[in-house]
């Protein structure tokens, strides 16, 4: 079995793939703080849990945004699995068929998310991850990352307004009852997830307009479920598409 590690801002999200399926999937806060022996017993916990035994993972990638935790979960994976794991980055993007835009500076997570599509769908895609950061991400059929556009993620905007204005909070992210709030949770729900809804059209619109393609626009991330009147906008929801990218990645460097 495969287990990859995909180290983002939010979370350390953690796959355990069979051969045909996702058998386990483990998520956890990323806590540059926390010590290493954290993050062992974590994964030590989660392979107990599942009654998966350890000798089961023939192979390892690795994949983070999160430098400051890097080497702490590459320790672990060795202490625990004695292997070296496939680091995704720019020393092995010369042996995938992606043509990879500004490789030094692209994150993992996206050329991941582009792998993805480009295997799946095999034509001109924008990928939109809705996570600490919402990005689009698009990859043409010929396999070129031609471009990435960012933004703040949903919870970002919303911490970022709690904690910029005196007598705003954070509130649940779910879909209000009506685009005129009235209260302030109300309110702030209409304004951020009803922007948000506007804000992904908008710029998918203009991605397409520039390409002069209706290319497919697909939803992953774990907030990819939230807007929920933008359902019916996407091609496909794949909330486990990097992670589907970084498995991948792995197949096409050691040409499986």
């Amino acid at each position: 079995m495969i287990l990859i590690f995909d180290i983002g801002n939010s979370d350390v999200t953690i796959g355990l793939w069979n051969g045909q399926q996702w058998a386990h999937l483990w998520r956890t806060p990323s806590k540059i703080e926390q010590p290493e022996l954290f993050y062992g017993i974590k994964v030590r916990d989660y392979f107990l849990e599942s009654q998966v035994h350890i000798d089961q993972v023939s192979h390892i990638v690795l994949s983070s945004v999160v430098p400051g935790l890097t080497a702490k979960i590459k320790n672990v994976i060795s202490t625990i699995f004695n292997k070296e794991p496939l680091m995704v980055g720019p020393a092995i993007y010369s042996k995938i068929p992606l043509e990879i835009l500004n490789p030094y500076e692209i994150g993992t997570d996206l050329v991941a998310n582009a792998s993805a599509a480009y295997a799946r769908f095999h034509q001109t895609c924008i990928v939109v991850d809705f996570g600490t950061a919402l990005t689009f991400t698009t990859v043409s059929g010929k396999g070129k990352i031609l471009g990435v556009s960012i933004a703040p993620g949903l919870k970002t905007a919303i911490r970022s307004l709690s904690q910029n204005t005196a007598k705003l909070f954070d509130v649940p992210l779910e879909i209000p009852p009506s685009a005129l709030g009235t209260t302030t949770i109300t309110a702030i729900q209409s304004g951020i997830i009803g922007g948000y809804e506007g804000l992904v059209k908008n710029v998918v619109t203009k991605i397409r307009t520039e390409l002069k393609e209706e290319c497919p626009a697909i939803a992953t991330g774990g907030l990819s479920s939230i807007i929920t009147p933008l359902k019916e906008f996407f091609y496909a929801v794949e909330p486990n598409l990097t992670l589907d990218g970084l498995r991948v990645i792995f197949e096409w460097v050691n040409n499986k």
